[in-house]
């Protein structure tokens, strides 16, 4: 990968200006002259755009099902897409919220510098949560009570991003988090997606991230992205949200899990759920403990000290906690500065990710390739070549033989 890009030049970030939705192939024009790297839309895929920014569900669904297509033209067509709803949604949320200088304060409205204090580092104005933890500990539980508390009386708009195990011979998912969240999916304020992890570890793919975008266009504020819960190698998730929630259950025997190089350094809050009946004291033993393992690590950043909270999903008993801590988190993050600079950070993590993937993808189907291929890997698999020969020499096939050459 680093003999194909090097030598690239350095990209400069778009600017967050309204970007009318433009049908048609090509770049899209500005003024002053030259283009933006914004690809225009298709007819289908304006149609999709303006349903989106406008909160149509089935809108949003197409959407993301074009995002998660591997087919070249639908990938081709979900990145335009994914573009256009980013920077409206950007535009809209700064033109509203920054728009004069002599905004009033008043106890219900904070004072103009610390909105656009606020609207800077977090320009679309929502909040990523990430749920992880071991199966068992009752996640898609507790993502149904704090989103039933959150859209409650229309408080939040909430959107669940549920990635369910997938089943090995046909790669459909064998889980379906939607149906384990009845309650949840019956509020006109709640958007729940389930996305089968295709192999994935940890579940998290380079679709989960546009979804993301896609949701924040469609108006949610609050977009909470539920993994599998395979153990400590389930990092991914961190790539892409704001807040990393580990969920445990009581007397799990993880306490310990602190003082390694895993999940546990990653999470901000840990929630030990099930926290109710005769696991009430297991579940405040437990907490303490985790308390004592997190002293041993150092913080993600300055701004926050990762905490440890107890409540039970079940009775809804420490939800309304729950919630107020993540709200601190939030807050301490957007007026540090943290939440911007960890949102351009992950926007570059995924476009080398996504780079590696296309090299992998293109080198695949590239002719030379495709006719080299067979014979370096018997003469690997025979251990006459050794693999980095091997990758050396199919790279070399794949660069002298053209790029476009597929």
């Amino acid at each position: 990968l680093c003999r194909l890009v090097s030598g690239c030049g350095a990209w400069r970030p778009v600017c967050a200006r309204p970007v009318p939705i433009i049908v048609g192939r090509g770049m899209s024009s500005h003024k002053g002259g030259g283009t933006r790297p914004i690809p225009a839309l298709t007819a289908h895929t304006a149609k999709l755009a303006e349903g989106v920014l406008k909160g149509d569900r089935t809108s949003l669904s197409r959407s993301i099902t074009l995002v998660e297509s591997s087919r070249r033209d639908h990938q081709h067509d979900a990145g335009a897409l994914i573009s256009h709803v980013m920077n409206n949604v950007k535009h809209k949320y700064l033109e509203s919220h920054v728009s004069s200088p002599e905004q009033s304060s008043t106890p219900t409205t904070p004072p103009a510098s610390y909105m656009h204090r606020h609207t800077l580092n977090n320009p679309t104005g929502s909040f990523r949560i990430g749920i992880s933890g071991p199966p068992g500990a009752g996640k898609s539980t507790f993502i149904e009570s704090l989103g039933c508390y959150l859209t409650e009386n229309g408080k939040h708009r909430v959107a669940v991003l549920a990635v369910d195990p997938s089943s090995l011979r046909t790669g459909g998912s064998i889980m379906g988090d939607k149906t384990r969240m009845t309650e949840l999916t019956r509020s006109p304020y709640s958007y729940v997606r389930p996305s089968a992890t295709r192999g994935t570890l940890g579940g998290i793919t380079r679709t989960t991230s546009d979804a993301i975008i896609l949701c924040e266009g469609a108006g949610y504020d609050v977009i909470i992205v539920e993994t599998v819960g395979v153990g400590q190698s389930e990092v991914s998730v961190e790539d892409m949200v704001d807040m990393l929630v580990l969920v445990v259950p009581p007397a799990g025997g993880d306490e310990l899990q602190g003082i390694k190089k895993g999940i546990v350094e990653l999470a901000d809050m840990i929630v030990v759920n099930k926290a109710d009946g005769p696991l009430l004291p297991v579940a405040k033993l437990a907490m303490t403990e985790y308390k004592s393992a997190l002293k041993l690590l150092h913080p993600k950043t300055s701004c926050w000290e990762p905490t440890v909270v107890t409540c039970s999903a079940l009775t809804h008993h420490g939800v309304q906690q729950v919630w107020s801590e993540f709200v601190r988190y939030k807050d301490a993050m957007e007026l540090s500065g943290e939440m911007g600079t960890r949102r351009g950070s992950q926007r570059d993590q995924w476009m080398w990710r996504i780079l590696q993937e296309e090299v992998v993808a293109r080198m695949l189907a590239h002719k030379g390739v495709l006719a080299a291929l067979p014979g370096a890997q018997s003469r690997v698999h025979e251990g006459v070549l050794s693999p980095g020969a091997a990758a050396d020499m199919l790279l070399d096939v794949y660069m002298t033989g053209g790029i476009n050459n597929e």
